[in-house]
């Protein structure tokens, strides 16, 4: 028996099979690279991408999730072999390598063609004059204080001034009980205190560790820095085992009483309170040096936003990025993580029911993110480098002015 399909049957399945095609080709899988999701309540990232992909019809975003060592490594694998994700979490602290390799796109010609408006972000990251990186959500570092330590010790008003802090930590140490006004961590495993505990008293007085771009150590304001950290080493007020310390040693001191003040993350808040409930601490900005009067710099880190130049999608991926960057999705995601937000007009839910992140804002409101390690080479070796020299010099085996200049020969090599 011979079948016979009439020709108008064959003309509606062709159409809806090339109309299925078609919506197949229209679809597009964007693949997001990021440590965020573990580090936010659980099904929120992905509620977010979930809300863009029902206003972006035909994109689809794949989260690949993991802990921050693993995603660097991951991305790093990426880039070397040109399969990165098409959206990437980034560290500010990788983005000079990466580019160096080619690897991020350049997100300015993305901003002009979409008439982006780029006063609305908190900052843009450019390497050789390129845009690849957003701060999505920053975690600002203030000083922590311990307020009942600083009353015990008759501390009426709280540091402004860098002579300021000098005597209430003076006023905040005891030895003999093991309590410090300070502590600083140098472990050279995770040399960040660099960044976090010394440079930020740089940042913090409007100041700079560059000058167009290399390094000037030897200028004034970093030579400076380094003698005030030693008067404080002098005069005995940083808790002892500087060179072994880690972040969260620091951390776990001041949640113990041992030390009456720190430079911290804010994320650090709601762990704080939970190690000690008890605990009444306050949040100030990094004290200036005497007589400076304009905006303080914050020092920070970030979950930062790029994408790949080998994405085949970046129109697409340009679209998420926009979208995480808009105003009430950037409040929404920084409210989830307790963060300061990447476009300066989004308002965290946090900032008006909890008392010390308000505080921390109105800090972020009037001052300005500083962290000049972000974009730089290797710079996690450059912190490395600069805190053998700073051991040194508090070690007594060396000046500021020595300390800064051998940090700066060590650091020319990588410019």
């Amino acid at each position: 028996m011979t079948f016979r399909v009439h020709p108008a049957t064959l003309k509606l399945a062709a159409a809806a099979w090339l109309l299925g095609a078609t919506g197949a080709m229209a679809q597009t899988t964007l693949e997001f690279t990021q440590w965020w999701e573990p580090e936010l309540p659980p099904g929120s990232l992905r509620a977010i991408m979930d809300d863009f992909e029902a206003a972006n019809p035909g994109i689809k975003v794949t989260l690949v999730s993991g802990p921050y060592a693993t995603t660097r490594d991951q991305i790093s694998v990426g880039a070397a072999t040109g399969t990165l994700s098409d959206v990437v979490g980034l560290d500010g602290a990788w983005v000079n390598n990466l580019n160096a390799q080619n690897a991020l796109a350049d997100m300015n010609p993305m901003m002009d063609a979409s008439k982006f408006d780029k006063s609305q972000v908190a900052d843009i990251i450019k390497v050789d004059g390129k845009a690849v990186m957003f701060p999505v959500a920053s975690f600002v570092y203030p000083v922590f204080v311990n307020l009942d330590l600083a009353t015990q010790a008759g501390v009426t008003k709280l540091p402004s001034t860098r002579s300021d802090f000098l005597e209430a930590a003076k006023k905040m140490t005891h030895a003999d009980k093991n309590q410090y006004g300070w502590v600083l961590p140098l472990s050279l495993q995770s040399p960040s205190g660099v960044q976090n505990d010394m440079m930020s008293w740089v940042w913090a007085s409007g100041q700079s560790m560059m000058t167009n771009g290399k390094p000037s150590l030897e200028g004034k304001p970093v030579v400076d820095m380094l003698t005030y950290v030693k008067s404080l080493n002098d005069a005995g007020v940083i808790s002892p085992g500087i060179a072994n310390k880690s972040e969260q040693e620091k951390v776990e001191e001041f949640v113990n009483d041992r030390v009456g003040m720190m430079i911290d993350s804010l994320a650090h808040v709601n762990l704080i309170r939970k190690r000690n409930p008890k605990l009444n601490f306050d949040i100030i900005p990094i004290p200036v040096v005497e007589g400076y009067t304009g905006k303080r710099g914050l020092p920070y880190a970030s979950w930062g936003i790029g994408i790949s130049s080998a994405s085949k999608h970046q129109e697409e991926a340009w679209k998420l990025v926009q979208y995480l960057m808009s105003e009430k999705v950037n409040a929404r995601l920084v409210s989830l993580a307790n963060a300061f937000p990447g476009n300066v007009n989004a308002k965290p839910d946090f900032v008006t029911s909890d008392k010390a992140f308000g505080k921390a804002f109105d800090i972020f409101k009037t001052g300005y993110l500083a962290n000049e390690f972000t974009g730089l080479p290797v710079a996690e070796d450059l912190m490395t480098q600069f805190d053998v020299e700073a051991q040194k010099m508090l070690a007594g085996e060396q000046t500021p002015e020595q300390a800064a200049g051998a940090a700066q020969t060590n650091w020319m090599k990588h410019f």
